[in-house]
């Protein structure tokens, strides 16, 4: 997997915030939520978002007195199905009487600008 340079489709950069690795395009932190840019070019070229891919589940453990553990892992692949990406997102464990709710989302906006082109 390449790294797209600055100013590419995809390039990205951390959030001064919580550190995540997002975006160099993105005016609010997916992660954090906070603002990174209050200029008014950033308002005025806010970007339609699009969700082409939106999953919510809920676990509970089989009743009993034994504790569960889950892992949610998250994995990426192109369109040769090679993993570009894999990343263990959160790991914990259950009771009987505890469920947790995973939502999985994934949002898309149009990258602009003079780079945004398909390369060859």
């Amino acid at each position: 997997m390449s790294t797209p340079r600055p100013g590419m489709p995809g390039a990205t950069r951390t959030c001064p915030h919580c550190k995540t690795i997002i975006l160099e395009s993105a005016s609010v932190c997916p992660a954090c939520r906070h603002h990174l840019r209050f200029d008014e070019s950033a308002i005025a070229g806010a970007k339609a978002k699009i969700s082409p891919l939106h999953v919510e589940g809920t676990i509970s453990p089989p009743a009993g007195e034994v504790a569960w553990e889950y892992s949610m892992v998250v994995s990426i692949k192109n369109e040769r199905g090679e993993e570009v990406a894999r990343q263990v997102i959160g790991v914990g464990a259950l009771y009987a009487d505890e469920q947790r709710t995973f939502t999985l989302a994934v949002e898309m906006t149009e990258a602009t600008g003079s780079k945004a082109r398909r390369r060859h």
